[in-house]
């Protein structure tokens, strides 16, 4: 299958394939000439869509990088052996800034995209956007980073103030979760979710075939695909979920199963 036709045949949209075509050149052109290379911020779907394009092409060596372990908005890069600092680097794709602010004020992830995108700035250029009390530590790619400093002034009603800091010196938020231990009768798809959210299988499954469900950050139609450790499982208006573990069938025959549920 030539490129043009793979690219196709990963995308789910028009506006996929345009994206994909665009990653594809980027990474491609890097690992043929050995140069660092990077694309935009991609959503987690998005990056499920890179993923499968790339390493059906043959190109295996890419990584998704977001300025710190755990990002939700990464960005696509690959990173030659003579220079495996360069992501972390002062000339690396992402750049951190953090924005302080009265502490007294209570600003939201909303509020500050809101404001970049007021400031004319693309999402594609901004990575995850963490608030926290009295700052927000914001990831961007690096040749926009001068522009969000001059232009960033504001949000919500609160002014801000904007330094470059470190990757490492980022405060990511910590993840809430729910630990759910539990049986279900198979490792369906239906049957995880409605362990997870507490609903009836069949709930569960008229849901899904609404579309309203996605694994591993693709959507999902069927209730009885069957899922493995480690794959996450998101349902529109209820969360996402991790199968954090399969712990092996009991006397009665069900599965004993393992759910990490993100509060």
């Amino acid at each position: 299958m030539d490129r043009a036709k793979w690219i196709a045949s990963c995308a789910q949209s028009e506006e996929d394939r345009v994206l994909l075509a665009r990653v594809y050149e980027r990474i491609e052109q890097g690992q043929r000439r050995n140069i660092p290379a990077a694309t935009c911020f991609l959503s987690p779907r998005e990056q499920a869509l890179c993923d499968r394009l790339l390493r059906g092409a043959g190109m295996s060596d890419f990584v998704f990088f977001g300025g710190f372990e755990g990002a939700e908005r990464c960005v696509c890069a690959c990173v030659p052996d003579y220079d495996e600092d360069w992501l972390t680097g002062g000339e690396g794709p992402v750049v951190a800034l953090r924005a302080g602010f009265y502490s007294g004020d209570s600003l939201t992830h909303r509020d500050f995209l809101g404001s970049l995108m007021g400031c004319g700035i693309k999402r594609e250029t901004v990575g995850d956007i963490l608030v926290g009390e009295g700052q927000c530590d914001l990831l961007v790619l690096r040749e926009i980073a001068p522009y969000v400093s001059q232009n960033l002034l504001s949000a919500g009603r609160s002014r801000l103030s904007l330094t470059e800091i470190p990757l490492r010196d980022m405060q990511a938020p910590e993840q809430k979760t729910q630990t759910i231990e539990d049986t279900v009768a198979t490792l369906r798809l239906d049957s995880l979710l409605g362990s997870g959210f507490r609903l009836s299988r069949s709930k569960a499954a008229a849901l899904i075939e609404a579309g309203r469900a996605s694994v591993n950050h693709l959507p999902c139609l069927k209730p009885d695909k069957l899922l493995a450790e480690g794959d996450i499982l998101t349902l529109q208006g209820y969360g996402k979920l991790r199968l954090e573990a399969v712990r092996g069938n009991t006397k009665k025959g069900r599965v004993a199963v393992t759910l990490l549920r993100f509060t």
